[in-house]
C-alpha cells in the first residue's frame, strides 16, 4: 500500500510540472534587472561583431538553435515569417554550440531560445521553447519605439 501511495505521488507530481511547463513554453518575458546570477541580461547588449550578421535597423529576432531540435525548425519558419512581414526586422539563427561563450553569458538552457532585441541590440524579451507568432509580434511591439 505504502508503495501504491509513493507512486502516486511521483506521478502528481510529474503531471504538474509538466502542466506548468506547457504552459510556460514559448512564451516571450520581459527580463527584470538582477534576474540573471550576475546582472540582469535586460541590459545586456549584443553587436553585429557577437553574432556575426548585422542588427535589425528597427529589432533583432535572435534564435539560439541546435543540429537536432524539431521545435528549432519551427521557430525558424515562425521568426522568418515575422521579419518579412515587419520592416527593419530582421532574423539571425545561431547555433548554441558554436557560440558556447554566448551561450553561457546569456544563460541560455535549452533550445530553442528567442531573444527579441532592440534597434541598439538590447535584450528586451525572452523565450524558451517554440514562441506563437503573435506572442512575437507584440513582442516587437515592445522592442519598436
Amino acid at each position: 500500500m505504502e508503495g501504491a501511495l509513493i507512486a502516486a505521488a511521483v506521478l502528481a507530481a510529474a503531471t504538474v510540472f509538466g502542466l506548468v511547463r506547457r504552459r510556460r513554453d514559448g512564451v516571450l518575458r520581459e527580463r527584470r534587472q538582477g534576474a540573471r546570477r550576475g546582472g540582469g541580461d535586460m541590459a545586456e547588449t549584443l553587436g553585429p561583431d557577437e553574432l556575426g550578421a548585422a542588427l535589425g535597423e528597427r529589432a533583432t529576432l535572435l534564435q539560439f538553435s541546435s543540429a537536432f531540435c524539431a521545435p528549432c525548425r519551427a521557430t525558424r519558419r515562425t521568426l522568418g515569417e515575422v521579419a518579412g512581414m515587419v520592416d527593419g526586422v530582421v532574423h539571425v539563427e545561431l547555433d548554441a554550440e558554436a557560440h558556447l561563450d554566448l551561450v553561457r553569458r546569456l544563460n541560455v538552457v535549452r533550445t530553442p531560445t528567442v531573444l527579441v532585441l532592440d534597434g541598439a541590440g538590447r535584450v528586451v524579451r525572452r523565450a524558451a521553447g517554440a514562441p506563437r507568432k503573435a506572442d512575437v509580434i507584440a513582442a516587437l511591439g515592445t522592442a519598436i519605439p
